[in-house]
């Protein structure tokens, strides 16, 4: 569903041309209370991209972490993918509005330009091609690699079909 012949009607884009915004989050620093107890704002770890839907996060971070460290809020429906580690190239959809650390490249992806959940089954799919552009002895990735990875872009319609027979496969799975 996700190879295209080149007789298709695809048009070829990057990452980046399919989103409004790009980002990374930030880790408020250890052993401040104020930044952890009793949080309420959902902040995600890498070690919970795992190729799924995100409807909760392990740790959640105060209001007061989110103004004053570079931890900020993504929109529901983003699609999030590991940068570093173990976990770099693995990707994930959060279905609640979160806060993430800076190992995580968040992708707001523009509804005129992509499905959001067609974007999130192309990363995936691809997670071993994005994982080998990493760089440096733990092959990290970064923001730029990224964004500029290619992706193959059905008209919408197209891309709705291709996402409710991968929602269904899913489901059976």
């Amino acid at each position: 569903l996700l190879t295209f012949a080149e007789r298709e009607r695809v048009r070829w884009s990057t990452l980046r041309g399919t989103c409004v915004k790009v980002s990374s989050g930030g880790t408020p620093r250890a052993g401040r209370a104020e930044y952890y107890e009793a949080g309420t704002a959902p902040w995600l770890r890498t070690n919970e991209v795992r190729f799924r839907e995100i409807w909760s996060t392990d740790v959640r971070i105060t209001e007061r972490a989110v103004q004053e460290t570079s931890a900020s809020w993504i929109p529901a429906n983003c699609v999030i993918v590991a940068i570093s580690g173990a976990t770099a190239g693995r990707s994930a959809v959060n279905k609640i509005p979160l806060t993430t650390n800076q190992h995580c490249c968040n992708l707001e992806v523009d509804p005129e330009q992509a499905e959001y959940k067609y974007v999130y089954y192309w990363v995936a799919a691809n997670h071993l091609q994005i994982k080998s552009l990493g760089r440096g002895a733990r092959a990290d990735l970064n923001a730029e690699l990224i964004k500029g990875f290619p992706i193959a872009l059905p008209p919408i319609e197209e891309q709705r079909r291709i996402v409710k027979t991968l929602d269904a496969f899913d489901a059976l799975v």
